[in-house]
């Protein structure tokens, strides 16, 4: 990649983080782990408590990056056809129309507590999340470029609610959580909307085609063998470790070698070290692997398992 073309790249995804962080306020690892999400084409789940920005960061993402924004309230009554659409009879031209459902036209999909609705709905979102295209009667019809998942779910009030599959979670590149701001960045919160609305403050930094040919820039980013010999390393510690009952799949694999080149391209470089394995693994694997029942039971959480794993495996070049 031509030193140029990365300054350029840097200079866009930098002003774009920016703009993020002017609207929510005290979360930088969390937008910065959004935005690469984002580079790398890959879907995010935001898990936590109610009302500490989940729904506001889905926003001023689709605003910052000028992408046409779409969002969800997922109900126990919203049906698959609400998602992906649905067939209707015409019968001036005895011909059945395709009415396209809220994924159509849409690059970025704000799932809103999307453990609130049927194992059946959710489902409708596998396609368009792995082949970005929905098939209705046998017909399938692509989605926009890039189309991008922000699902969340709150870890309260499990009433009424639907675990996702593991094989959806798969699904999701990385899981992150928001959490409570610091005390400066609360009273900043507070401040802010007592007389304004920040988001109408907000930016627009990019446009659809911009951030696509960024994230075909991504793909490119050099990955060397050792590199990735450390990742294939990494997932395969998952699988043999006697606290993990289900390890990192291959697609778990591939998702870490794409968001560590996102790491690179806002780390300013054009290659990926092991530092960007490292950085982004934990958010990359940790909702991916499930823990034994024995590890769950001495209060052990993904995250402990596969930190000690970053540790013990050896580094490509054995730093």
């Amino acid at each position: 990649m031509q030193e140029t073309t990365l300054r350029a790249i840097c200079d866009a995804v930098q002003k774009t983080v920016n703009e993020i962080n002017s609207v929510i306020i005290g979360k930088d690892d969390v937008v910065r782990k959004a935005m690469m999400s984002i580079l790398a084409n890959g879907h995010i789940l935001i898990d936590d408590v109610p009302g500490v920005g989940k729904t506001s960061l889905a926003v001023a993402l689709g605003k910052v990056l000028g992408v046409e924004y779409n969002r969800i309230q997922f109900t126990p009554d919203v049906l698959p056809s609400d998602i992906v659409g649905f067939s209707v009879y015409n019968k001036d031209t005895d011909k059945f129309k395709y009415m396209p459902g809220i994924l159509n036209n849409t690059n970025l999909l704000l799932a809103d507590e999307i453990n609130r609705t049927s194992s059946r709905t959710q489902a409708a979102l596998l396609e368009a999340m792995e082949e970005k295209q929905v098939t209705v009667d046998g017909i399938s019809h692509p989605l926009k470029k890039p189309f991008i998942v922000i699902a969340t779910q709150n870890q309260v009030g499990a009433a009424g609610t639907q675990i996702l599959p593991h094989a959806q979670m798969d699904r999701f590149l990385v899981k992150l959580s928001i959490g409570y701001p610091d005390k400066a960045s609360e009273m900043q919160v507070i401040r802010n909307r007592q007389t304004l609305d920040p988001f109408k403050d907000a930016k627009r930094v990019m446009n659809p085609d911009v951030l696509q040919q960024i994230q075909e820039a991504v793909l490119k980013v050099t990955l060397k063998d050792p590199v990735i010999a450390y990742i294939t390393e990494l997932v395969t510690a998952t699988r043999e470790d006697p606290r993990i009952e289900l390890g990192i799949s291959p697609r778990g694999g591939i998702a870490v070698s794409h968001m560590a080149k996102a790491c690179a391209i806002m780390n300013g470089r054009d290659y990926v070290t092991e530092d960007d394995v490292r950085e982004v693994f934990c958010d990359v694997c940790a909702h991916r692997i499930i823990l034994t029942q024995k590890t769950r039971a001495a209060r052990q959480s993904s995250r402990d398992v596969l930190q000690h794993i970053l540790k013990t495996v050896k580094t490509p070049y054995g730093v």
